[in-house]
């Protein structure tokens, strides 16, 4: 699913469950001494993904460690980024000379728990939300921002190395078509000082969201 919302340069995987056999590297071991199984399926699972992903773009598999804020350390000259929740796991990647950076969501389609909102969400964002709740009731858009902002971060970290508040972005959407009506794009408006990567100053990212078998997903791309 996370296909449909990337350009074709990026190389997508994904899995619904963990049944998959996956041989961790020693250097991936050493990161689960503490995790419970359920944990560890699922982390060896979203690096199956991205082992798969990295195959792809013609790069060999290698250990996936972290990095101080739980960030996968990619190989030298690919970009990318992982997610999983319950029922999907995926991993999208490219290569540097391709994309900037990667950033991508998943999370269950339910709502979300009682005051997350307020805590993710600025109050024009909450306004938004409720503009298009009166829309497209069906739709879960409290989850659909909190999964935009988790790809808002995931893609301006790698090029700031700085933390990045929920408060510290403005997230707008643009619900679909007739043809489309569950899936769309989003701008994310920065409210601090952008990165500036490639010769550009960043004041925003958009990316494209989608509301799907039980899912919502959101992905953001930035093109060299």
């Amino acid at each position: 699913m996370i296909d449909r919302l990337v350009p074709d340069v990026v190389a997508t995987a994904w899995r619904s469950d963990d049944t998959e056999p996956v041989t961790l590297f020693p250097e991936e071991e050493a990161l689960l001494t503490r995790a419970v199984e359920v944990r560890r399926r699922e982390f060896a699972t979203v690096r199956l993904c991205a082992r798969l992903a990295l195959h792809r773009i013609g790069v060999p598999a290698t250990p996936l460690t972290r990095g101080p804020r739980g960030e996968p350390r990619w190989p030298e000259g690919v970009a990318g980024s992982m997610t999983h929740c319950e029922g999907y796991r995926a991993a999208a990647l490219a290569r540097t000379t391709d994309v900037l950076s990667i950033g991508i969501d998943a999370e269950p389609a339910g709502p979300l728990p009682d005051g997350v909102l307020d805590v993710v969400s600025l109050p024009g964002e909450r306004a938004h939300l409720a503009d298009l709740a009166s829309r497209a009731p069906r739709l879960p858009w409290d989850r659909l921002l909190f999964s935009a902002k988790e790809s808002v971060f995931k893609t301006w970290y790698p090029l700031t190395r700085r933390e990045l508040g929920f408060d510290e972005a403005e997230v707008e959407f643009t619900p679909g078509d007739r043809a489309t009506p569950h899936e769309g794009t989003f701008h994310a408006r920065l409210l601090v000082p952008g990165p500036t990567a490639d010769g550009t100053r960043y004041d925003g990212f958009t990316g494209r969201w989608l509301a799907y078998d039980g899912l919502v997903l959101t992905a953001i791309v930035l093109p060299r």
